[in-house]
């Protein structure tokens, strides 16, 4: 880097989507570029995008030779068939020499270690980083850079920033995303498109009508966010110890690009040059002109509720560089009986394991604890995120379910975004008490490292998206007991990961997984916005919010105790008709995933789970008699192959 304040780098990192752009924009006023190869990256939607190995070659020559700096994305998650050609070419990558790779996969990472690799390492945004406890275990990995998660603020980054030697890249400008980071996993469920893999068809920018409680509020984009704007507030930046700030735009062109890299440039050494008299506002007007989307500082700030909203172009495609939208609403999948027999056939094996899963269950409050309990359910995960209008889980509710037990297992559940005030919290309950769990459900890298010392089995989380069988080897090796394989899996992935892993793979078979995970709050949306009138819905909880687009689906919204919210599938996941198949594929679980149920269709959906894994040659029968309020049943990612 090149440009200094107070002896602290500042590095100005610009997007480029092919060789093209590339030669325009290494001659800007970057310090740095990121860019993709033809694989594992998070833009892969169109195939005149990324670069040629070749291409990757000569671009690295061009940017050295003027002393700025590449980095390489490696940033999707890797599937099984990825892993296939994942050494090859990172052994290639290191060859050419880049500045770092960026990487999201924790399997990429155990590669370049195992390989003995000298490439140097970036955590994706896509890892979703948030707290300390994450930053000192990936520093602890070899890791130099965090790209920090999109819904922090810079006064945390400061905490980080004065407490650990690691650099802090920051988003500064362009697309944001409304759920946390790799905390999206609808388009690779309903389209076999993962966003976690470069593929995402965008379904948080369709137009939605929302309904609480039978009223209707006329809504338009409400989960579209407005674009990243920082180009003010780079005094605010570098006070927080970000070193590199990040342009998103691999899919833009040139000529957009070049203008705006300039402006940031400009800016960093106008302010650098004399900050007394730093004039914030140079070239805001032109930037706002030129705008694709209407801007926000997100989550720089605090949380910026409603404001962070974009209506402008938006449902239109005039910002997309394809001049399409990337998807319209579609149903959900249902089960067909030919797509079963199908699946089947690829899972079946000639001989496959002698093994009965175990029964799980995730349950939102204490009487649904109690109920699994009762019912049998072998471990009970208590939500570290619980659903309204039900409040956490109490010492003492935790010690009287444990007292409860029988022979269940009962482990106390950990939220997906963990703060330091969540570990610190977490840390005085656990430490100072005698709960009587047998393990915690952890949702983090930081949690794992934080937590392992205390002797409690630990489960992964779904929020660890495990994807491949090196991935889950890989938090074997960190301490985990068992782990639940990502909601995002088609077949024949599950089925690689099931025979490869070396770590207890968890499998959840029925209910909702959370499919958007946001800190932005729908719900207030009913507090400004007046009804337009009652309207019927379907959804069998009239008091959470719906989301219903322009077919009429309707996808529910929960609030947590936290504010956070968990957007669900509409239809209920259901793998019942291919237990047998997953069973003899070595599934150390089956989960049923309920904190939305009532009572009643908790204890219905163990029962029948129950009776399936007691004699899985009946799985077809009981699915055809497993009947409870719903909109019906997909298959979600298996669908697909």
């Amino acid at each position: 880097m090149s440009r200094y304040f107070n002896n602290q780098a500042v590095e100005l990192l610009a997007p480029v989507g092919n060789f093209e752009i590339f030669k325009e924009v290494i001659h800007s006023g970057a310090d740095a570029v990121y860019l993709g190869g033809k694989i594992f990256n998070m833009r892969m939607h169109r195939k005149d995008f990324n670069f040629t190995n070749e291409e990757l070659e000569e671009a690295i020559k061009i940017a050295h030779s003027l002393k700025k700096k590449i980095y390489i994305t490696v940033n999707n998650l890797l599937s099984s068939y990825d892993l296939t050609q994942a050494e090859d070419y990172l052994r290639y990558l290191e060859k050419l020499g880049p500045d770092a790779l960026i990487v999201q996969d924790m399997s990429v990472i155990d590669l370049i270690r195992t390989l003995g690799l000298n490439l140097n390492i970036h955590s994706s945004v896509m890892m979703n980083v948030h707290n300390f406890e994450t930053i000192k275990a990936l520093e602890e990995l070899g890791v130099t850079r965090v790209v920090t998660s999109r819904d922090i603020d810079l006064k945390t980054i400061k905490q980080f920033s004065v407490r650990t030697n690691m650099e802090f890249e920051y988003f500064v400008h362009g697309d944001m995303c409304v759920a946390h980071g790799a905390q999206c996993l609808y388009s690779g469920i309903l389209f076999g498109k993962s966003g976690n893999r470069g593929l995402c068809m965008k379904p948080c920018r369709w137009g939605y009508k929302i309904n609480k409680e039978g009223q209707q509020y006329d809504t338009t984009f409400p989960m579209a966010v407005k674009d990243m704007y920082m180009y003010e507030h780079i005094p605010e930046l570098i006070e927080a110890g970000v070193v590199s700030f990040k342009i998103e735009g691999r899919m833009r062109d040139a000529s957009y690009l070049v203008d705006l890299i300039n402006y940031y440039s400009d800016a960093i050494d106008r302010y650098i040059d004399d900050p007394i008299s730093y004039n914030r506002k140079k070239h805001a007007k032109e930037l706002f002109e030129n705008r694709k989307r209407d801007f926000s500082t997100a989550y720089a700030f605090g949380n910026p509720g409603l404001s962070n909203i974009n209506e402008r172009y938006e449902g239109t495609g005039k910002f997309y560089s394809t001049g399409k939208v990337f998807s319209n609403p579609v149903d959900e999948f249902d089960i067909k009986e030919e797509r079963v027999s199908e699946i089947k056939d690829i899972l079946s094996l000639d001989e496959g394991k002698i093994n009965k899963p175990e029964l799980t269950v995730k349950v939102n409050n204490y009487e649904a604890a109690m109920l699994a309990i009762n019912e049998g359910v072998d471990k009970i995960y208590l939500s570290g995120e619980v659903f309204e209008p039900d409040a956490p889980f109490t010492k003492e509710e935790i010690i009287n379910i444990t007292k409860s037990k029988k022979n269940s297992k009962i482990y106390l559940g950990l939220p997906r975004m963990m703060f330091e005030d969540d570990f610190s919290k977490y840390n005085h309950l656990l430490r100072n008490n005698d709960l009587g769990i047998d393990g915690l459900l952890v949702t983090n890298l930081g949690a794992i490292s934080k937590f392992k010392d205390l002797g409690l089995e630990l489960v992964g989380d779904y929020s660890l998206n495990i994807y491949n069988a090196l991935s889950a080897n890989f938090y074997k090796n960190l301490g985990l007991e068992m782990a639940t394989l990502s909601c995002e899996s088609p077949v024949n992935n599950t089925k690689d990961s099931l025979l490869n892993s070396e770590l207890d793979l968890e499998i959840i078979v029925n209910g909702s997984p959370v499919v958007m995970y946001m800190s932005h709050d729908l719900y207030e949306n009913t507090n400004v916005i007046n009804p337009s009138g009652v309207v019927d819905r379907k959804f069998n909880d009239k008091k959470v919010l719906l989301l219903i687009d322009d077919k009429g689906n309707e996808h529910p919204v929960y609030r947590d105790n936290t504010g956070k919210n968990h957007m669900l599938l509409s239809k209920e996941l259901c793998y019942m008709p291919i237990l047998k198949e997953l069973a003899n594929l070595g599934a150390k679980a089956f989960r049923i995933e309920g904190c939305h149920y009532d009572n009643h269709t908790l204890k219905t959906v163990i029962s029948s789970y129950k009776k399936a894994i007691s004699n899985l040659e009946q799985c077809n029968k009981i699915f055809k008699e497993l009947e409870y309020d719903c909109l019906g049943f997909t298959l979600g990612a298996m669908q697909f192959n």
